[in-house]
């Protein structure tokens, strides 16, 4: 739509006294279908020293253009409509539709972004709550690569904390440890510790063990956490979620980087030593919602926290010197990172663009790894794929798993993305596998009709002539094909994905829409299908380049 949003600035700059830069900025694509562009003029109003009804009424008189079907001034909005043929042929000439066309309009190649997210405490496999993170963030990096950026997904691995020192304790007499069976070892030694007082200060040995580099220790805490984090790995692979670099906790540790952090901090009068040694930053004064903002740095001995060890790799990714630096975070770590955030300030560095993200819900409600009260990831993958296979069963007479595993993995990575990250996803599986609404299944469905009739026809379309195209369904299938950049720039600016799931399901229902008023293969005007046929097939590429920056795979039948 911008090229039509240039034309009419320049057409109501010429035929008025307000600037091409002033009419652009003001310009908008009124949802309500009333006219293609609409300007409202009540901005205009004090510099014109007359009404906006006025105003509107004046340029509409003055405007006369071939293209135009209609300029009407509604109530101080100046309402523009094209011609059908003239919007239909500008439009799908002009519009952005395939990666290398955005990424070298959007002018953004050579950029970087260093991008953090998941980093689940490698103690068990990983709960569906947990996996959100990680399919925001994939969408994230997806969008950033569509448009030419490099980036660097990293991994923040916690080997240092209670939890795998928990598990090194439950595990030191047991000559292998599986992935699978980590989950019910941590649930049971948590269990057992509630019961058995000796086992916590055991444990703490352990810990006190590993942050002085003992080499037994540190090779069985090594074990826990190698194990744990290839099969979290192995999970998300199957969902093509991959990482560049995996950064370990316990590197601040060994290496004593939280040192040259407590040195810098030494003198300022934010930080101080609690009466039983441990050492404190004050951090009233700073936005913090929190009644009482003091951020532990240290134990009594000093030996650091987990927060003092989070600010210096925080100071590592920001001295990495990325054009962004973007960190994916549960929302019920919001005031923990406004602290970080604080302390960062403070030691002069800036903290990572952060999105915030809410809850999975399903019928039980919220998951917890350390009660057991947990829906794993990889058992919900198993379920969705099994689920879509007795449809694949039911529909064609047969299963098929590689088919099953894309619709499923898409269905599940859909039903979450198309939520604002601020907001809790109830997940439903009935919505989840719905052929006939707002999910994955109708639009990897639809992708395949469209796949399925150009293999049909098997017409090149490259001479199409679009000014042909101008029913109302036509048209209205166009502009929302036209949108697809500003989206994808809008999930950009944004880092919202959920808008990019929105659109692609308005895409799909104008298609279907389309599609069941139109005929397409046994349309008598050659010169027509022909250009419906180019419509269809563009509506495909931009279906395809939507679903891969979701994380989801396209099918070409089902």
């Amino acid at each position: 739509m911008k090229i039509l949003f240039d034309y009419i600035a320049k057409l109501i700059a010429k035929n008025s006294e307000l600037s091409y830069e002033k009419v652009l900025s003001n310009l908008e694509a009124p949802s309500n279908n009333l006219a293609d562009i609409a300007l409202p003029c009540f901005k205009f109003a004090k510099e014109l020293h007359t009404s906006p009804v006025s105003i509107a009424s004046n340029i509409a008189s003055n405007i006369t253009d071939k293209n135009l079907e209609k300029v009407e001034n509604v109530n101080g909005y100046l309402n523009f409509t094209f011609k059908p043929a003239f919007l239909s042929d500008t439009l799908l000439k002009n519009s952005l539709f395939t990666e290398n066309e955005i990424a070298n309009f959007a002018g953004m190649k050579g950029k970087t972004a260093l991008i953090e997210h998941t980093s689940i405490n490698p103690n068990a496999s990983p709960h569906i709550g947990r996996a959100r993170n990680a399919l925001i963030a994939d969408s994230l990096v997806r969008v950033f690569k569509f448009l030419g950026w490099k980036t660097d997904v990293h991994y923040y691995v916690n080997d240092a904390g209670k939890q795998i020192a928990m598990l090194a304790y439950a595990t030191k007499d047991k000559k292998t440890v599986t992935f699978s069976e980590l989950l019910q070892i941590y649930i049971d030694i948590n269990e057992k510790a509630k019961s058995d007082p000796s086992i916590e200060p055991e444990v703490f040995a352990y810990l006190n063990r590993f942050e002085k580099n003992d080499p037994k220790t540190v090779a069985e805490f090594e074990r826990i956490v190698s194990t744990c984090l290839n099969g979290q790995k192995a999970i998300f692979n199957k969902l093509n979620i991959f990482w560049d670099k995996f950064d370990y906790e316990s590197q601040y540790i060994h290496e004593h980087k939280t040192d040259a952090i407590l040195d810098k901090l030494k003198g300022n009068p934010q930080l101080f030593e609690a009466e039983d040694g441990r050492l404190v930053l004050d951090q009233h004064g700073e936005d913090i919602g929190i009644e009482n903002p003091m951020l532990v740095l240290t134990r009594a001995d000093h030996t650091s926290l987990y927060c003092l060890r989070d600010i210096c790799y925080s100071i590592d990714k920001a001295n990495a010197h990325t054009d962004r630096n973007i960190l994916v975070l549960g929302e019920d770590q919001k005031v923990y990172f406004q602290q970080i955030s604080a302390a960062l300030k403070l030691l002069g560095y800036k903290a990572p663009e952060i999105v915030h993200y809410s809850f999975v819900l399903l019928p039980d409600g919220k998951m917890s790894t350390r009660n057991g009260t947990v829906v794993l990831l990889e058992d919900f993958m198993k379920e969705a794929t099994d689920r879509v296979n007795d449809i694949l069963a039911n529909r064609n007479g047969q299963k098929d798993d590689e088919k099953a595993q894309k619709i499923a993995y898409g269905a599940i990575k859909y039903s979450i993305l198309k939520c604002s990250p601020e907001k809790n996803v109830l997940f439903d599986w009935n919505s989840a596998f719905n052929f006939t609404g707002d999910s994955s299944v109708f639009v990897q469905y639809n992708y395949a009709r469209i796949q399925s009739i150009l293999r049909k026809a098997n017409i090149k379309t490259e001479n199409a002539n679009f000014s042909l195209l101008s029913t109302p369904n036509e048209v209205t299938l166009i502009k929302e094909l036209s949108r697809f950049y500003d989206v994808v720039m809008s999930v950009y600016n944004s880092l919202n994905p959920s808008l990019l799931v929105n659109y692609t399901s308005s895409l799909t229902a104008k298609f279907s829409q389309f599609y069941s008023s139109e005929s397409i293969l046994n349309c008598e005007n050659e010169k027509l299908k022909i250009a419906r046929l180019a419509l269809i097939e563009k509506v495909g590429i931009v279906i395809k380049n939507a679903l891969h920056l979701l994380g989801i795979e396209t099918l070409d039948s089902i």
